[in-house]
């Protein structure tokens, strides 16, 4: 079973490549699209890793996959830019879940 990394910069690209992850760079929803969907008909794909602008440019397609697809795992990686996740968006996720006040 192997990674997959689908990243909109060339750097991240590399560097996954550098470590043995094959990838594609894309730019365009429709792109995005079309790489996640190929990337999800490999058997030989575990795990599929989008950096976070993509991953925000097709949220509802990335969230329908997560929700009814067991495999592969699509994980959200940051880019070169860095974590565009606000300082509690852990402690927001839970409470928006679940409802609880951490």
């Amino acid at each position: 079973m192997r990674f997959y990394v689908i990243s909109d910069n060339v750097d991240t690209k590399v560097g996954m490549r550098l470590a043995g992850i094959e990838g594609v760079v894309v730019h365009e929803a429709a792109e995005v699209h079309k790489a996640l969907a190929a990337a999800m008909e490999r058997p030989d794909i575990a795990v599929i890793l989008m950096t976070e602008h993509l991953v925000r440019q097709c949220s509802d397609l990335v969230d329908e996959l997560k929700l009814n697809r067991s495999r592969p795992l699509i994980v959200e990686i940051p880019d070169r830019h860095g974590n565009g996740r606000a300082k509690d968006s852990i402690t927001r996720y839970v409470r928006e879940a679940i409802g609880i006040r951490i």
